[in-house]
């Protein structure tokens, strides 16, 4: 990739400058429901049921087990860059996991459903030796009115990178057993809806993932301790329920992660008590081109 893009670093822990970016999240959207009330209701309205759903058929109301990066890690500390530092994409700890993942497993094969600017692909092609992410065409987004901007935006970080490789496809009727191929890391980051999460989960186990594999799911929750239920139904709807025991919430994160074992889980606390805090430095570079 392109030489310029300056460290963004983490060492354990929680930071000041995630916790203001929180704030200033839940601000905008108190303000939103202030000029608008009904929208509260209308979440609350819509998450209900599935939060019953989850409830009711698993027994997991609380949402998936917590597991600290320590546990998974040791220590975390690891550089994210590029990072765009937008709306629409991963936060900075949700690519810094996922490189360090990455980073953990020798030769490391990694595929992703949701290719976006690229962010995602760009940080671990840096320490992973192959990439495949997946996409839909710029002729179906276009048919979909996504807009031009939006679909410009596609590949932005990734295009040029020897090692990845980008599909185009439509996941609900992509033929994912044609790839003829397990990967070590799988990202999926889709359309989050319940029929698509559990879609891609199923296609995801049944075709690419050995024994050892890794999968992980982006916005498992709205923020580090809200769980998105539609989207943790699809999950367990979609992923053998023989696996769902080795499914967890990595602290920090709005990250689902199922590891090949079980790890140790600190409980299914909703409000996360921090034990240590994150170092983050911000340098911007202008992208070349």
């Amino acid at each position: 990739m392109a030489q310029g893009w300056s460290p963004f670093l983490f060492n354990f822990g929680l930071t000041k400058i995630l916790i203001m970016s929180k704030i200033s999240k839940a601000l905008k959207a108190i303000s939103r429901i202030i000029q608008k009330p009904w929208l509260l209701n209308k979440v609350l309205e819509e998450e209900e049921p599935w939060k019953k759903y989850v409830e009711e058929k698993f027994n997991l109301a609380q949402g998936f087990p917590v597991v600290r990066p320590e546990v998974i890690f040791g220590d975390f500390s690891e550089t994210v860059s590029p990072f765009s530092c937008l709306d629409g994409g991963s936060n900075a700890i949700d690519l810094a996991l996922l490189k360090k993942l990455a980073r953990t497993i020798p030769h490391c094969s990694y595929f992703e459903i949701g290719t976006w600017r690229g962010e995602s692909v760009a940080n671990v092609a840096q320490v992973a030796s192959e990439c495949v992410t997946i996409n839909l065409s710029r002729e179906e987004m276009e048919n979909m009115h996504l807009g031009e901007q939006y679909i410009d935006q596609h590949r932005l970080f990734s295009n040029e990178l020897s090692n990845v490789k980008h599909i185009e496809g439509n996941t609900q009727t992509f033929d994912f057993s044609s790839l003829n191929q397990k990967f070590d890391l799988i990202f999926i980051d889709g359309d989050h809806r319940f029929d698509m999460v559990k879609n891609d989960t199923r296609k995801v186990f049944e075709h690419l993932v050995h024994d050892k594999s890794i999968v992980v799911w982006h916005d498992y929750s709205r923020n580090q301790e809200c769980v998105r239920y539609e989207v943790m139904a699809g999950i367990l709807e979609g992923c053998p329920e023989s696996l769902h025991r080795c499914i967890r919430h990595v602290a920090h994160t709005i990250c689902a992660v199922y590891f090949p074992e079980e790890l140790q889980s600190a409980g299914k606390e909703t409000l996360f008590v921090p034990e240590g805090f994150f170092t983050i430095r911000f340098d911007y570079t202008k992208k070349e081109g």
